[in-house]
Formats: C-alpha cells, structure tokens, sequence
C-alpha cells in the first residue's frame, strides 16, 4: 500500500497571490510550493523569455574555449566533435555541429560506438584524430573523468575542449583539458548548475555565436536543446526550464528536414501543441534508441541532412531500431525480475547480473525495476570476462556516493546521483552486492524504501473542473523538477464496472456527490487478467489532471495514480 504524503499550504498567503497574479487560489497554492512564493518570482516562472539565460561567460572556461575555437576556424584548423552516444550526447554534437558550420568551421565528429568502443573520450579515437590532422577536439556529455586519454592529447599537442555535466573525480579534480566546461567543477560559478550536457553545448553556441554577430540566430537552436534536456531527464527549473518552453514553442515552425521527419514518425503531427511529454516519451526514445541497438551517428546524420528524403529515412531507422529496442527491453526486465528471484525487501539495493544481456537496454531494465520494487537497482551484462553494469536510484538515495564507496572493486565507473554505470570483473559482483547493500543500509531508512505518492493539494470533487485542468497548462513544460500536480479527493464513488483497456489499464467513471461524470483512466494497474478492483463504496483518488484533444475537440481526464476503497 503507497503511503500519502500531503503538503500543507497557506490558504491565506495563496489566496493573495492569486488576487496579483490574476490566477486561482489553486495556482497560485501550487506556485508557492515550488518555490514560487512572490509576485516577480511566479510571473518568471510563468513566463519564460529569452532574457531569462544566463551570461555564457559566467562558465569558468568559456573565455578560453571560444578563443581557442574562434583561432580554428579563421585558421582552418580540422575540428572533431567527440560526442556521446546517448540523446543528451547526440543533440549536444549536432547542434555545435550545425553552429560551427555556419561559421564555416572545418569539422567533422566521432560518436562512439556503445559495444566496440565503450562510454566517454578512448584514446584510440583521439590517435585517428590526430594522425588525420586534427588539431582540435570538442568533447561533449563526455571526458570530465577521462584523465588518461587526455594527457596523451596534451603530450603530442592535440588540444581538447570538455563541454560535460557529469560530476568530476573529487580526488583527480579537472583533467588536462586546453579548456574545461562544466558548470559541476570547482571553482565555476555559473548560477545554473542542472544543465544537461546538451545545454552545456548550448552555451558554447550562444557564446559563439554572439562572437561573430549572430546572437539572433541562437534560438533556432533551442528545440533540440529542449529535446535533449527532456530526454536526458534534467530537472525543468531555472535555466532548463526556459531552454525547453522557448523550444516547445518553436516546434511548429521548425524547418529542420531530420526534425520534421523525426517529429513525424513519432505520431507527433506537424509539432504543433506538442508538450515536455512529446519529447520526453516519443522523440526521445527514438534519438536514444540508436546508441542502445545501433550506431547513434545516425541521430547527428538525421539533424545534419538538408536532404528531405535522406531525412525520412533516417528518421524510420531510429524508429525501427526503437521498436526493437522495446522488445529487447521487455525480455531483459523479465530474465532480470526472475533472476531477482527472492524477496527484493530482503536488499535495499538489487544488484542483477545475466549472462549475455543486451547491454544498450540495462539501463532503462534498471529504472524500471527499481520504480517496481521501490529500491535503487543494478543491472549488469556478463561478457566473458567482463560485466557492464547500468544502475538506477530512488529519490532518497546517491548512487553515485554508494558506487563510490565500492570503487576498488571497478575497472570503471561514473554518472550521476540518480543514474550511473560500471565496468566490474564478474568475479566481484558478490562483493559489490554486498558493499553496495552495506551502504545503502547506513542512509536510507525503512521509509525511504516504501513507495508513497506526493499530494500537491486535497481538492473537493466540485473543483474538479475542464477550466482548472487547462489553467494548469501555465506550469508546463512538465518533468523532473516540475513534475505534473498531483490532487487528492475524497468522497467519490464509481457510476459504473470499470472498462479494461489492452488487458492492463482501466477505465472509470466516478462522480462526487454533485454527481458531475468525470472519466478517469488507471494506467498498468491490472496485474493479472480479468482481474479488476472492487470500487464499492467511497473512493480516495490520487490523480493528475490534463485536458486531451481529440478531433478538434478537448475534454478532462484524470489520470489515477493510486486508489483507496472505503467500504
């Protein structure tokens, strides 16, 4: 059973916040809660604008970075664009692609390969960079950590400019980069430090760009920014926030052929309307789908082609190799929930290992699995002599510092406090299991591991209304950060059996004592077939709230994340 966790608000203070900002109690209650609490403050929150980005040069290294760049293309110099191979990597290499283009910059870009090459900047490929005459590299999403490779660059005169957000060695600190760009290292003071790799790249761009007396041109930029900053998960606050509204808006003219093509094959008509969700659930997974199964130069090919038809092939390749990923995926959650076999709540980590499992989907396994068992979670492939592992965390729990703890046992390992992976000799899997779970253990409290379901507000079922639905479009773009609100009503009951829809949701009608219909979907709660809750009695419902188009019309939908039946 989820534990409810209701936050408490000031009606008082949001009724006058509301009367302000010309909004309702209930948003402006919400506005509050996230931070939002005075009159300048919301209005920004409410209103996202170009101006709102933060000076580029206020990134430590941006001065040196764009003199080194600027050097390389009024001199010729080859630059490489060394890009990683996920969405966050792949967007970041083609819009600084596309910028420095523009700029007629001599450049080409490398995005490695998942399987051949592995994670981050490799030596090898700086070698082959350099033997073909390159005398620039620009990493992107990559290279914080890569020490090694990067002290060879600096001994035979190969320079390289980081552009990353991943979190630096604390005991290496910077590596030995000509130019490091990441608002996470020491001693930066960029105001903004949630950016995605992309939109550390970004403001490179913007930086650039305002260089050679283009700055206008550096919003055509932001709906590819927006997507990588959705797909990557970055939190959509601050500067995140504004990248991806300005984007989202954007969409509806976008003249991109890849872009177009792409916006086309996901289901996603001529962009227009399109939402973080858009991005995040239908763009994204096609753009990620090439590094997980194929090769993600693809994506960088798809955004770089003028060409239409060449673009919409491409665009159905990422869409072949993101309906094969989806089948990948679900036998590797199946073999790893069979192979988690006893009692997860006997760990407060699962660390799964398999033989053989198709490493470019560990990953999404690992986030699924710890969403179903409520604890963080490690999927590892076995390769011989050599396992590869993708973890996944709860919110209460930095699996980064746990993964830390173990690090004497890896060959490798890096990421972030929520999401990071592991190269580990199979041998030592039982340790780290054990390890991981002894830290684990010393942090997170029986609590912490129980699923709950954070209430925004408790809404009587009179407010329940289309208007409130579509006022709540102001807090859009919705994500990590600024998730969709979530409301609790009591005292409601169902009209009629609930319908089952594709054997795994349900369908339901319930009314408040006004007896106003209101349509409500349960998504995957049918865990076995014909079986179905029984809704007699007064009803508690945890939902969300959002209106759908459908043939030109729009309508409210609740959409039920978790139910109490009192009979």
């Amino acid at each position: 059973m989820k534990r409810w966790i209701v936050r408490e608000h000031d009606a008082e203070r949001a009724a006058s916040l509301a009367r302000v900002l010309g909004v309702s109690p209930i948003l402006a209650a919400l506005l509050i809660n996230r931070g939002y609490a005075d009159e300048r403050a919301a209005r920004v929150f409410l209103a996202p604008t170009y101006d709102q980005l933060h000076e580029p040069y206020d990134m430590l290294g941006m001065q040196e970075a764009v003199a080194r760049l600027q050097h390389a293309i009024t001199t010729g110099e080859r630059v490489l664009i060394y890009g990683d191979y996920d969405v966050d990597g792949t967007t970041g290499t083609a819009i600084l692609l596309r910028a420095l283009k523009l700029l007629n910059a001599n450049v080409g870009f490398h995005i490695p390969h998942r399987f051949t090459e592995g994670y981050g900047i490799q030596q090898a490929a700086l070698e082959k960079a350099f033997a073909d005459g390159c005398k620039l590299v620009v990493s992107v999403d990559c290279g914080i950590r890569a020490h090694e490779p990067l002290y060879w660059a600096r001994k035979v005169g190969l320079d390289v400019i980081i552009t990353d957000h991943h979190l630096p060695d604390e005991k290496e600190g910077a590596p030995p980069a000509f130019a490091v760009l990441n608002p996470n290292q020491v001693g930066c003071e960029y105001p903004d430090k949630g950016l995605a790799g992309v939109g550390v790249a970004f403001k490179l761009v913007h930086a650039l760009f305002r260089e050679n007396g283009r700055e206008a041109q550096v919003p055509a930029f932001m709906k590819v920014v927006a997507i990588g900053t959705v797909a990557d998960v970055a939190k959509l606050t601050g500067e995140n926030r504004t990248i991806v509204a300005i984007g989202l808006k954007d969409l509806a003219r976008v003249a991109n052929p890849g872009l177009r093509a792409l916006i086309s094959v996901a289901g996603c008509g001529d962009g227009k309307g399109m939402t973080a969700y858009d991005l995040g659930f239908r763009l994204g997974p096609r753009i990620n789908a090439a590094g997980r199964m194929d090769a993600a130069s693809a994506v960088v090919e798809l955004f770089d082609t003028r060409d239409s038809e060449e673009a919409r092939r491409l665009a159905n390749h990422l869409d072949a190799r993101n309906e094969e990923r989806k089948t990948v995926q679900q036998q590797i959650i199946d073999l790893a929930i069979a192979e988690l076999g006893e009692d997860p709540k006997d760990n407060y980590v699962a660390v799964i290992a398999g033989k053989g499992w198709h490493r470019g989907v560990i990953g999404i396994a690992a986030s699924k699995i710890a969403e179903r068992i409520s604890r963080p979670c490690v999927v590892l492939s076995v390769d011989g002599e050599v396992a590869h592992g993708s973890g996944r965390s709860i919110e209460a729990y930095h699996l980064l510092n746990g993964l830390t703890a173990c690090s004497d046992l890896f060959e490798k390992f890096g990421g972030h406090s929520h999401a990071a992976g592991i190269t580990i000799k199979p041998e030592r899997i039982t340790e780290f299991r054990r390890r991981l779970n002894e830290h684990a253990a010393s942090v997170l409290t029986a609590e912490d591991l129980q699923p709950s379901v954070k209430i925004d507000l408790e809404l009587p079922p009179e407010c329940i209304a289309f208007p409130l639905a579509r006022e709540l479009e102001a807090l859009e773009p919705f994500g990590a950060g600024n998730p969709r609100p979530v409301f609790a009503t009591k005292n409601l009951r169902s009209l009629s059996e609930p319908a089952v829809i594709k054997d795994r949701h349900l369908k339901l009608r319930l009314a408040g004592p006004q007896n106003r219909p209101l349509e409500a979907v349960w998504w995957n709660c049918v865990e076995s077939p014909g079986q179905t809750p029984d809704l007699r009695g007064s009803i508690e419902l945890a939902y969300t709230l959002e209106t759908q188009a459908w043939n030109g019309d729009y309508k409210m939908q609740l959409n039920v994340l978790d139910l109490r039946c009192r009979n």
